[in-house]
C-alpha cells in the first residue's frame, strides 16, 4: 500500500513536456509511482479534472527572520511553494555578534521593508555563527522546506566590525578570515552566498549596504572558498547604472572560481533595452561553459501606496506629515475635512532620501482593481485618467486612498513596465538562461506583494492574459518547479518522477484566483504585512504530507531546513 495516491490528474511533470494523465503513488515521502497505480493508498486525492505539478521551488525570498518565530512560511506556501530559498541580498542574521543584532535588524528593515518592532521582538538570537544558526534551523519544523544562503553584510561586518560596515575595503587578513567562514558555511549546509550591489538598498537609517563596493579580491576569495568547500552559487544584485563595471567583475569571479552565478535582471524606465545586453552578456558566459542564471520578476514589481501601508503619494507633504502619525481612524476624519484635503492637495512633495519613492508619477500610477489587474494598459493610468476627467491626478489619488475605510491602495509598476505592457517580462521568462525569481515572499511588508509570482505565473501567463503572446503551461511550471530547483542544487525536487521527493500540488487551475492584496496585522507585536487570499488551491503535499488543502493549512509541518545541495535520485528517468 502506498501512502498517498493521486488519481487520475492532468500531470505537468516538471520536464517540460506535454501534459498527460496519470496516477501518482507516494510512499516514504518519494514519489513511488507515475502511471496507473493498482495499489491503494492510505490517503487518496481524486485529482481528475485538476492540474497536478511539482511543488514549487521560490529561489528568491526573505524569510531569515520570520523562520526564527514561526513554521508557517506564508506567503509562499499559499503559493504552492514547497522550497523556498532565503538569505538574498546580502541581507541576513548570521553570522551575528551581539553587538551587532541592531545594525543586521536596520538593515533588513531598510532593504527589505520588515519593520524594526518585529524583527527586535521575534528573532530569539540564539547562535552567533552560520553553523550554529543551521543547526539551530535544522531542529525547526516548517510547512515548506527552507534553505539558506550565506549573506554578505553580515559576514563582512562579522569580520571587518565598524570598517565593513562603513564599506572600507577589505584587507588581505579579512579576505582570508572571510573565506574560512564562507567554505564553513558551505559545509554547515548554505546553498550559495549573496552580495547587493546596489543604491537602493539602505538601512532604515539611510547608509548604504555594507556591500555595496566590495572590491573583486573579496568577492573572490569568499567566491572560491565557496566553491572549494562544495557546490553552492553566487547570487547577486546590481545597479544599472554601474552594471557595465560590475557584471564583467561577476563574470570574471565566476571564470576564475568556477562559481555559478546568479543575479536578477529586470526592465528599468531609464534604459528599457539594457535587459537585452545583461542577458546576451549571460549567453556568452555560458557559451564559455560557465553556469549563469537570471532571475526574473513574473509581472512589474510594483509598489502599493495607500495610508495604511509604508508609503502614500502625500507623504511629503507638509500638512500629511502633520497627521502622518495619528491612528488611521483618526487620520480618516482629518483627511476627508475638506480644509485638510485643499491643504494637502495645494501642496507639493518635499525632498526625501526614500531610495523607492520621490516624486509622484500619475503617469505611471494605476488603481489596481479586483480582480488586480497587473498589466493596465496606459490609458488606465490616474494622469490619463485625470485629463479626460478634466481633473487634478492628485485628486483622484487622494479619493482612491480613502475607498473601503481607507484601505484603498494605488499601484505603481516601477520595474518591467517601461513599455506600458509586460512584452519585455515574456522575452526575459523565455530566455533560455533565466528562471522566475525575485517573489521577495517574507519582505517588503507595508509596500510590496510579490510573493504570489508564482500562482500569477500560472493564471496570468498561461490563461488570462490579453495584450499579446502566453507561455504553456508545462513550460511554466518546469520553470519554476525543475529549473528553479536545479538552479541552486536541489536536483532531487521539481519532478514528478519515480525517486523524486514527493512535493507536489493540485491545482483546480479554472478556479486558480488571485485577490487584491489586504494588510494583516499578524507578525510578532502585531506587525503589519500585505496578503493575497489565493483560491484554487485543492492540495499542497511536503514530502508526501498534505500541508495545505483548499486553501486551509492541515497544521501539518513535514518541512525542513535543506543542508546543501541535494542528489538527483539515481533511477530518474526522462
Amino acid at each position: 500500500m502506498a501512502d498517498l495516491v493521486i488519481r487520475g490528474g492532468t500531470v505537468a511533470d516538471g520536464t517540460g513536456g506535454e501534459l498527460f494523465e496519470a496516477d501518482i503513488a507516494v510512499t516514504n515521502g518519494r514519489i513511488s509511482e507515475v502511471g496507473k497505480v493498482s495499489a491503494k493508498g492510505a490517503e487518496e486525492i481524486d485529482a481528475r479534472g485538476k492540474l497536478v505539478t511539482p511543488g514549487f521551488v521560490d529561489v528568491h525570498t526573505h524569510y531569515d527572520g520570520q523562520v526564527t518565530w514561526s513554521h508557517e512560511i506564508t506567503p509562499s506556501s499559499e503559493n504552492g511553494v514547497t522550497t523556498a530559498i532565503m538569505g538574498n541580498c546580502g541581507v541576513g542574521f548570521a553570522p551575528c555578534r551581539p553587538s551587532d543584532h541592531r545594525r543586521l535588524i536596520e538593515l533588513m528593515e531598510g532593504v527589505e521593508d520588515i519593520p524594526e518592532p518585529v524583527l527586535s521582538a521575534g528573532i530569539p538570537w540564539e547562535w552567533e555563527s552560520f553553523p550554529d544558526y543551521m543547526n539551530w534551523l535544522a531542529k525547526r519544523p516548517f510547512n515548506i522546506d527552507i534553505g539558506a544562503q550565506l549573506p554578505h553584510a553580515a559576514l563582512r561586518v562579522y569580520v571587518m566590525g565598524e570598517r565593513g560596515a562603513r564599506r572600507d575595503p577589505a584587507t588581505v587578513e579579512d579576505n582570508d578570515a572571510m573565506a574560512v567562514l564562507a567554505a564553513d558555511a558551505v559545509r554547515a549546509g548554505a546553498l550559495g552566498f549573496s552580495t547587493s550591489r546596489t543604491l537602493n538598498h539602505r538601512t532604515s537609517t539611510g547608509d548604504f549596504t555594507p556591500t555595496l563596493k566590495a572590491g573583486e579580491d573579496e568577492l573572490a576569495a569568499i567566491a572560491a572558498a565557496m566553491c572549494g568547500a562544495g557546490q553552492s552559487v553566487l547570487q547577486f544584485v546590481l545597479d544599472q547604472h554601474t552594471i557595465d563595471e560590475d557584471l564583467p567583475m561577476m563574470l570574471r569571479i565566476a571564470d576564475r572560481t568556477k562559481c555559478p552565478i546568479t543575479l536578477s535582471v529586470a526592465q528599468g524606465d531609464r534604459q528599457p533595452h539594457r535587459w537585452r545586453q545583461t542577458l546576451d552578456s549571460l549567453a556568452e558566459a555560458a557559451a564559455r561553459g560557465l553556469t549563469v542564471t537570471a532571475q526574473i520578476a513574473a509581472r512589474p514589481v510594483g509598489l502599493l501606496l495607500g495610508l495604511e501601508l509604508s508609503r502614500n503619494p502625500f507623504q511629503t507633504h507638509p500638512s500629511y506629515k502633520a497627521i502622518a502619525k495619528l491612528p488611521l481612524e483618526e487620520r480618516l476624519k482629518r483627511l476627508r475635512d475638506p480644509q485638510t484635503r485643499a491643504a494637502i492637495l495645494s501642496e507639493g512633495a518635499t525632498t526625501t532620501d526614500d531610495p523607492l519613492f520621490f516624486r509622484p508619477n500619475y503617469d505611471k500610477m494605476y488603481l489596481l482593481g479586483n480582480p488586480p489587474d497587473y498589466e493596465q494598459p496606459p490609458e488606465r493610468t490616474l494622469g490619463a485618467r485625470a485629463k479626460r476627467e478634466g481633473r487634478k491626478a492628485e485628486e483622484l489619488a487622494y479619493d482612491a486612498m480613502l475607498e473601503d475605510d481607507g484601505r484603498g491602495m494605488l499601484y505603481v509598476p516601477f520595474l518591467n513596465y517601461s513599455d506600458g505592457n509586460l512584452d519585455a517580462v515574456h522575452a526575459m521568462l523565455k530566455n533560455p538562461h533565466a528562471v522566475p525569481g525575485l517573489s521577495d515572499g517574507g519582505a517588503h511588508c507595508g509596500i510590496i506583494c510579490d510573493a504570489s509570482f508564482p500562482t500569477y505565473l500560472l493564471t496570468h501567463w498561461t490563461r488570462d492574459r490579453t495584450r499579446g503572446e502566453k507561455l504553456t503551461i508545462p513550460f511554466v511550471v518546469a520553470a519554476q518547479s525543475r529549473r528553479t530547483a536545479e538552479s541552486v542544487g536541489l536536483m532531487d525536487r521539481g519532478v514528478l518522477a519515480k525517486g523524486f521527493k514527493a512535493d507536489i500540488n493540485v491545482i483546480d487551475y479554472d478556479r486558480l484566483h488571485l485577490h487584491p492584496p489586504k494588510v494583516h496585522y499578524d507578525l510578532p507585536m502585531g506587525g503589519r504585512r500585505l496578503l493575497q487570499q489565493i483560491d484554487g488551491y485543492d492540495a499542497t503535499i511536503v514530502s508526501g504530507v498534505v500541508t495545505q488543502r483548499h486553501g486551509e493549512p492541515t497544521g501539518a509541518r513535514p518541512g525542513r531546513l535543506v543542508q546543501g545541495v541535494q542528489a538527483r535520485p539515481s533511477h530518474m528517468h526522462e
